[in-house]
Parts: C-alpha cells; structure tokens; sequence
C-alpha cells in the first residue's frame, strides 16, 4: 500500500501552512513506499538546493522506516552507519524527513522539507505528517 494522492495533498497543505504559520520558505516532498515521488510544492522564493534534499530526506526516512535525523545519529565517524549517506544515490541524514506510517503499522511513505535549519525543517515536516498517519516505527536492532 502506498500514500494515497488525497492523503499526499493534504501532508503538502498542512506543511504549507505550518511554514507560513512559522514563517519559513519549504521545498516538501512527499513519496510513496517504494521512494517514487508522488507530491511536491516549492514555496515562492524557497531554495532551489533543497528540491534535492527535501526529496532525499524523505527518501532516507521511507528505505530505513525512520526519521532522518535518527540516520544521522547513527552515521557520525564511529557509529554503525557511517558513511551511508553516500548510498541510494545520496541520503540527507539530519533531521526534516518523516516516515508515513497507516493505522494497520505499514509504511506508506515519507514526506521531507528543506528550506530553513534542520530544526524549522522538522517542525514542518511533522506537521504534514501528523494528518497522513506518522507514528513513531519498530525498534530496530542498531537504534539506541
């Protein structure tokens, strides 16, 4: 099962919103489980560098079902993961991209946002995921 297009739409509105309400410009992705672009929106004057990495955020939230900022953590110089942003054709492993998770617990997939700090970046992330379904995903073996 992937994002549905209503479920899509609605994660782009209630980031769009949460960006003006915050007042920050956002580039927001929203994928689907197998990590295909299914929504996009770039604000008006946001950065044209993070249509890649909003992309990539998410991507990175969807192929290890978790935040991004969670990979981050775990790829530092001594960590499990380290070097792993270099793979999937690039990862962004700081914080902004979301797994979308549905009631029954199956990823659907992930929205990321870039355009502002890392910080900023996840406070709209988060509340375009909060409508589609996020939830916090299954321990993994390697998380602390």
């Amino acid at each position: 099962m992937h994002v549905t297009f209503e479920q899509a739409q609605l994660i782009i509105d209630a980031s769009v919103k949460k960006s003006k309400e915050i007042g920050v410009k956002s580039c927001i992705a929203v994928i689907d489980s197998g990590g295909n672009l299914k929504a996009f929106s770039r604000m008006d004057d946001a950065w044209v560098g993070s249509i890649d990495i909003a992309i990539k955020k998410a991507k990175t939230a969807c192929y290890f079902a978790m935040p991004s900022g969670e990979i981050g953590k775990l790829s530092v110089p001594g960590s499990p993961l380290y070097g792993i942003e270099h793979s999937n054709d690039g990862l962004i492993t700081f914080p902004g991209g979301l797994p979308i998770v549905d009631k029954d617990g199956m990823l659907i997939g992930a929205v990321g946002v870039s355009g502002d700090t890392v910080e900023n970046d996840n406070i709209v992330a988060t509340a375009g995921a909060n409508v589609a379904g996020m939830c916090d995903v299954a321990k993994h073996p390697w998380r602390t």
